[in-house]
Parts: structure tokens; sequence; C-alpha cells
């Protein structure tokens, strides 16, 4: 598998680092949160490169989750909390719209 590029230099060379599992958890959430590899992730870091973590895209799929998590109590208690769950759910959609408006 050829390594990819940055510019036109070839990233032709590796290193091995060694961390405990914790520790590459962390990276690996790190990493997907940034929406980049864990060596993208660490080269940028060390290099001292800006990272634009997609945490408005992680921010909607938590929200998200809680607009289903919702659902289920409202559908479970049979509308018992209608009135408290229909007004999460519009401060959710509120929520996730202005994430959307704030990225144009």
């Amino acid at each position: 598998m050829p390594f990819e590029k940055i510019g036109d230099e070839a990233l032709d060379a590796k290193i091995a680092v060694r961390l405990t599992t914790a520790e590459k958890q962390r990276l690996a959430v790190d990493a997907e949160i940034a929406g980049l590899s864990m060596s993208a992730l660490v080269r940028a870091r060390y290099f001292g490169r800006p990272i634009i973590a997609s945490a408005d895209l992680a921010m909607i799929n938590n929200l998200n989750s809680l607009r289903g998590q919702l659902k289920n109590m409202h559908n479970e208690s049979n509308g018992e909390y209608a009135p408290e769950t229909s007004a999460m759910l519009a401060l959710i959609a509120d929520a996730v719209r202005a994430i959307a408006r704030s990225k144009k």
C-alpha cells in the first residue's frame, strides 16, 4: 500500500510509538472527532498545525441521539410526558438548525 502524499512529499518514513490502551483509545476518539487518521492527528499536533475538529458534527450526532431517546420515552410512556418531550424535541431541533446555520 503506497504512503499518502502531503504536498509534493510522500510520507515514506514510519515510527512506532508505545501507548497505553487508554491513550490509544483517546487518540482514536480525538482523531475521529477531528475527521483525521491517528497518524495525521499526531503529525498535526507535533508540528503545530491547526486541527479543526468536526465537533459540530459530533454535537449534531449527540443531539440526534438525545432526540431518539426522547421519542422512545414519549412512546413508552404513551404520551404521558408529551408537553415536556415536545418542548425538548423543539429545543433540540433549534440547536441543530443553529449549528447548521453557523457553518454558512
